[in-house]
């Protein structure tokens, strides 16, 4: 099915970024998945192939596109090769738009340049212990110091991803408590430096998938954010989250839709090597039937994936077409995945095989950026039901 949404230009990044991926990623990415992080040196490396500036204004060191394709770019080759690039991903689709939207121009100057080099990775802090989804219940604060000089952070955060190696953190805090009327107002982002005293990191959580994005809880005792790092306006933070939750609800149904072309990829090269009953696996007709059912529905993500992607670049993914993207590409993923593991038969559950690290990846998917659930009820709001 011929696509239209990259050009020649595009296709040469991806020449580069799979080449790139085979010389520096693939050899070591068994030592990075037994130590449950990727390095921190290998995002120099990212800095280095440009991947940080793509879409940051050239005045800071960026490219000063306004594009998310090359970020699609990353998505199809890193799920090709069954590699992530760790957690550096929350630096650029989760961690750049606020900067951008939101950092004047002092902050700007202060903090992209960093930003590009790799010298200061971010991530983004807003669930916490048991508020999972429920954002407008978050319990960790931040209270303007008596001369107006700083802010006093205190509070935990859980499921942060990057969270260790992290050099600045956008913190979700309450700066003021909810209204009766609106129990989302009073929410703020700060960007906390992650050496700051009373800032901790806690553990590095354990997760069935994603194994080199290092993941961890945060803890905040005390913490002085100066006021000059208040992100926006004071209490209007949670309508920022909700302006960034498109773009966010993209980047994953873009990744599961590539996850789910990678294990068709994987499931095909398998079966036409493995013999059993001395034929091929791919010569019975429930293989074919299985992968060709996989592959059209693969072919469906595509271009769900591709059309919100076109949208965002102009502007004008709205809420729920992104949560309409994220329910259907992720569930498209979650089967395909499962029935090329299954076409793996015993091979499949082992850890040495991509499929098997995929299907555990894929999980995630489902849960966080908002639930399946959470998209239904996104959809059908936008339905007028």
């Amino acid at each position: 099915m011929r696509r239209t949404v990259f050009n020649e230009d595009h296709e040469a990044f991806r020449e580069t970024l799979r080449a790139f991926i085979e010389a520096e990623v693939v050899p070591v990415y068994d030592e990075w998945f037994a130590a449950g992080q990727a390095p921190r040196e290998f995002y120099y490396k990212l800095a280095e192939l440009g991947l940080f500036g793509i879409n940051v204004p050239e005045e800071y060191g960026g490219a000063g596109l306004e594009s998310h394709k090359f970020e699609a770019i990353q998505y199809e080759e890193t799920a090709r090769a069954g590699v992530t690039f760790g957690g550096s991903g929350v630096h650029v689709l989760l961690a750049l738009p606020y900067i951008k939207m939101l950092a004047t121009d002092e902050q700007k100057k202060r903090f992209l340049p960093k930003f590009v080099s790799g010298e200061e990775m971010w991530a983004i802090a807003m669930t916490e212990p048991g508020t999972g989804s429920d954002l407008a219940g978050m319990k960790t604060t931040a209270k303007l110091s008596e001369d107006g000089t700083h802010y006093v952070l205190n509070g935990a955060k859980t499921f942060i991803t990057g969270g260790v190696h992290a050099d600045k953190v956008i913190v979700c805090a309450r700066t003021a408590a909810p209204t009766a009327e609106d129990r989302r107002y009073g929410i703020s982002l700060f960007a906390v430096d992650t050496k700051s005293e009373g800032y901790s990191v806690g553990r590095k959580l354990d997760k069935l998938g994603l194994k080199t994005s290092d993941t961890a809880e945060l803890a905040f005792v005390d913490v002085k954010v100066p006021v000059e790092d208040l992100l926006g306006e004071e209490n209007k933070g949670f309508y920022y989250l909700g302006a960034n939750l498109p773009s966010e609800r993209w980047g994953i149904a873009y990744g599961a839709y590539a996850q789910a072309k990678a294990a068709v990829r994987f499931a095909k090269q398998y079966v036409q090597d493995r013999t059993v009953f001395g034929k091929t696996v791919a010569s019975f007709q429930n293989t074919k039937f299985e992968l060709a059912a996989c592959q059209a529905e693969v072919d469906a993500a595509e271009a769900v994936a591709d059309r919100a992607l076109e949208a965002l670049d102009a502007g004008e993914l709205t809420p729920a077409e992104a949560a309409s993207a994220k329910l259907f590409c992720t569930e498209v993923a979650h089967r395909v995945i499962d029935r090329c593991l299954q076409l793996h038969g015993g091979y499949g559950y082992m850890n040495e095989y991509p499929i098997a690290r995929l299907y555990a990846d894929n999980r995630v998917n489902r849960i966080y950026g908002g639930t399946s659930e959470i998209m239904k009820t996104i959809i059908a709001k936008d339905m007028g039901l």
